[in-house]
């Protein structure tokens, strides 16, 4: 017999998938790390994992804790799944920007689910960051993980995301591009690239409204950048721990409106069912085509599913209400 002992166990070896159409008119080899594959639906059931896995080995993660996490919704599927296996509590702090299906979701796998406005400083005590610090703090035998600073995040992915990939492209990927949030997938995966060969570039897709683009390129922290967007899952107004700046060759900014029609175009040109993120990545390398050669291979991360934006990118009253469409 086949089989696995828990859910845990089918996490990371997502298929490589080649895209035909949507870049077209892209000289490279573009393949899809389609990440939707995951039994939580993202790429983001790997850190999760790690990041449990870790806290319980050195003792922050005690036998029936609360697990507490900031989390747009699929970090905290991830830990739902591991708290569900290995038997802890999770409250998870979310911002009101978040998708209702992804809310939904955290509390069907057993979450609890507290929602903080979006449009605050980092530092703002009612910030989503401020809050899961504070619950953290007033709950007995609590664990908060911190997925922007703790390192483990960047380690799952270069102990992981990153030989999967060089290992199904036969060490033959030329360029990686990544939407960059906490900075672990894209910090992680590259730091196992360029040590395997140094000349692979790494491209961080950036959103505007970001901080990321400007940091990188001027090493200034400017809070004028800083304004609300709707692309889920990618830019911060903080500087992440587990964004290794070092390691990423460029930062490209995709707006709000091509990042939603892009999410769309996936699904009706490749039949992948991505999340808004996945847009953002597309038409981050087809604004950097002219980059490419004819003999480049391209690796594209689709974190998610688009399952998580049903109300949103694939809602046309929402579109309209957007003017995206």
């Amino acid at each position: 017999m086949k089989y696995v002992d828990n859910i845990l166990q089918t996490i990371g070896n997502t298929p490589l998938v080649k895209l035909n159409n949507i870049t077209n008119d892209v000289k490279a080899l573009v393949l899809a790390k389609v990440e939707s594959f995951n039994p939580g639906n993202s790429i983001k059931d790997r850190m999760a994992l790690k990041m449990v896995e870790d806290a319980e080995s050195d003792g922050r993660l005690m036998p029936g804790g609360t697990i507490v996490e900031g989390t747009s919704g699929n970090t905290g599927m991830g830990l739902a799944l591991a708290a569900i296996v290995k038997g802890y509590k999770l409250i998870c702090v979310s911002t009101d920007k978040q998708s209702k299906e992804k809310f939904d979701v955290l509390k069907a796998v057993g979450a609890k689910v507290i929602v903080c406005p979006t449009d605050v400083e980092a530092d703002d005590p009612r910030s989503y960051y401020s809050t899961s610090k504070r619950i953290a703090e007033e709950t007995p035998n609590s664990w908060y993980v911190n997925q922007y600073d703790n390192l483990s995040n960047t380690k799952a992915h270069y102990e992981q995301t990153g030989p999967e990939i060089w290992s199904q492209t036969g060490g033959k990927i030329t360029h990686l591009v990544v939407g960059v949030g906490t900075g672990g997938t894209i910090s992680g995966v590259g730091k196992f690239l360029k040590e395997k060969n140094p000349n692979i570039k790494i491209w961080g897709i950036d959103t505007y409204g970001s901080v990321f683009k400007k940091y990188h390129e001027t090493g200034v922290f400017d809070k004028n950048e800083i304004y609300p967007y709707s692309t889920e899952g990618i830019g911060e107004d903080i500087i992440p721990e587990n964004v290794d700046f070092n390691i990423i060759d460029h930062f490209e900014k995709v707006t709000d409106k091509d990042a939603a029609v892009y999410t769309r175009k996936l699904a009706r040109e490749e039949g992948i069912f991505a999340g808004n993120s996945c847009g953002a990545a597309v038409k981050g390398l087809i604004q950097l085509k002219q980059s490419l050669k004819h003999d480049d291979v391209v690796v594209i991360i689709l974190h998610d599913s688009g399952s998580r934006y049903i109300g949103k990118i694939y809602n046309d009253d929402w579109m309209k209400e957007k003017k995206f469409l």
